[in-house]
């Protein structure tokens, strides 16, 4: 098991820590490495970098108050075994953003590669990527995407 921090980037104030998560995969690590965004205490934060250390490894973010969380509802206990990730329709102008399909993984390396993926295909459609995020509100990783024309 290893060592997660979330740390703001603010150099002048020494990188102030945000969150510590003790005893976490690298696994799961490397999932929320993977992600754009990270949404926890009705909070959204923009990752800006990532780093690792001989004792931990550190996302650094920026605090998003332009955005807004698009579910306020809290998980406490999920009523899904393994990972969920949801894929929501991005568009510009919008301000909701609708699931259009849900995965369930049960290993982790199947989620990250998704989450990696430009491009995903489902519903006869083509999906391009435009962020994704770790929702820790929900217990779900979100995958934000647009169709593409073909």
């Amino acid at each position: 098991m290893a060592r997660l921090e979330y740390r703001l980037l603010d150099e002048a104030n020494g990188f102030p820590l945000l969150y510590t998560y003790d005893n976490i995969s690298k696994d799961e690590i490397a999932l929320r490495f993977a992600c754009d965004y990270f949404v926890k205490d009705h909070k959204v934060f923009e990752k800006t970098s990532c780093a690792v250390d001989s004792l931990n490894h550190i996302i650094y973010v920026v605090r998003r108050r332009d955005e807004q969380v698009v579910e306020p509802g809290l998980v406490f206990a999920p009523h899904w075994r393994g990972i969920r990730m949801e894929v929501r329709h991005f568009r510009e102008d919008a301000d909701f953003y609708p699931i259009v399909h849900t995965y369930h993984f049960h290993e982790p390396g199947d989620a990250l590669l998704h989450l990696m993926s430009h491009f995903l295909y489902f519903q006869g459609k083509e999906w391009e990527k435009t962020s994704t995020e770790v929702d820790e509100n929900r217990k779900v990783y979100v995958y934000y995407a647009k169709p593409t024309s073909i």
